[in-house]
């Protein structure tokens, strides 16, 4: 049974203007403005507008997280918030959140990359496979 639902996404990150935009036809789809693109003969992505990661997690261990863990994190708050779980009022072994990913971190993984190839070993991040892989 689901009893709470949570997005994070280019058509809004709530829900209700989620799914009225994607009820309409409408597109996240836009201009890409996370990195330079000049190289690049695509041009458009759909990018999450608006998202503060401290918003719904510590700013360190956002610090310490891939976005894609951010959205999840945050989508996560959102629907235990929609499905009113509160400490307390639910025994927290009969919930739980089901998240699919088939990879995650490649930005971390690019960025950490630069690292070693421009800086050498010691500046690749402790925090590197922990940062990219989903589990």
């Amino acid at each position: 049974m689901v009893t709470g639902m949570g997005v994070i996404s280019p058509l809004g990150s709530d829900l209700a203007s989620f799914w009225k935009r994607l009820t309409a036809g409408e597109s996240g789809i836009g201009p890409v403005t996370r990195f330079d693109i000049t190289q690049y003969d695509t041009r458009i992505a759909g990018e999450v507008k608006d998202f503060r990661a401290e918003d719904y997690m510590d700013r360190k261990d956002a610090r310490r997280a891939d976005l894609f863990v951010q959205y999840a994190v945050a989508g996560t708050r959102k629907a235990v918030a929609q499905a009113n779980i509160q400490d307390g009022n639910v025994d927290p072994n009969r919930y739980g959140v089901v998240i699919g990913s088939g990879i995650g971190g490649i930005a971390t993984f690019e960025d950490q990359h630069k690292n070693l190839m421009e800086k050498g070993p010691s500046r690749v991040s402790p925090f590197f496979i922990p940062m990219m892989i989903s589990d």
